[in-house]
Formats: structure tokens, C-alpha cells, sequence
């Protein structure tokens, strides 16, 4: 079965970059979309952006709209989450995930999802 693991967290400080990797390994990504979400401590998940894997069409949440670009290599099976202009409220635990065929901005509606990687912005 196909499984994701993220990488490219870290500590950066307001206003830097980060650059997250989402690899789908132990085979082929062919779902509908890889999506990306994110958590901080005591709030909800929030989505974050996803891009359908066929086509590329792209998706994103308000709070990083203009700010985050998510793409994708087809051929490396790798997503990816450009993350610029990072704020302190973007600090989360950064999770992708595989799915998204009934909606594609609904947790719910993804059902493969990776270990997470930490993002802490700070000032």
C-alpha cells in the first residue's frame, strides 16, 4: 500500500520560507488529490491546499492564500508545499494526504494521510 511521509519542517523565523516534500512511496500516487492540512495545539485541522494529481489544478485555503503554492512531479510521486511569507498563527504539525475524490477540501474525504512534520515560525 501506498504510503506518504513529509519531510521539510522546522523552525524559521516570520517572514522566511519553508519548503514541505510529501513522498508517496511502496508504489504509484493515483488518487484524485494530494491535499495538505495542517493542526496547531487545541485548534482544529485545517486545510491548507491540495492539487488534483491529474491536471495539477491547484486549491487553497484563505489564511494562505497568496502566500503558500502547492505542486506536485508525477513522475517522482512527490508533492510539494512552497511556504513564503510565514506567519506566527502558521505554526502546526504540516500533514499531506491522498484523497479527496468527495470533496477536496474535507478531511474527511481523504483517507491516507503521512506522520506529519513540525513547522514553528517564530518571532
Amino acid at each position: 500500500q501506498v504510503q506518504l511521509v513529509e519531510s521539510g519542517g522546522g523552525l524559521v523565523q516570520v517572514g522566511g520560507s519553508l519548503n514541505l516534500t510529501c513522498t508517496a512511496s511502496g508504489g504509484s500516487f493515483n488518487d484524485y488529490a494530494m491535499g495538505w492540512f495542517r493542526q496547531a495545539p487545541g485548534k482544529a485541522r485545517e486545510f491548507v491546499a491540495t492539487i488534483r494529481w491529474i491536471g495539477g489544478r491547484q486549491y487553497y485555503g484563505d489564511s494562505v492564500k497568496g502566500r503558500f503554492t502547492v505542486s506536485r512531479d508525477y513522475d517522482k510521486n512527490t508533492g510539494y508545499l512552497q511556504m513564503n511569507r510565514l506567519r506566527l498563527d502558521d505554526t502546526a504539525v504540516y500533514y499531506c494526504a491522498a484523497g479527496g475524490g468527495q470533496g477536496l477540501r474535507g478531511g474527511m474525504n481523504y483517507d491516507r494521510w503521512g506522520q506529519g512534520t513540525q513547522v514553528t515560525v517564530s518571532s
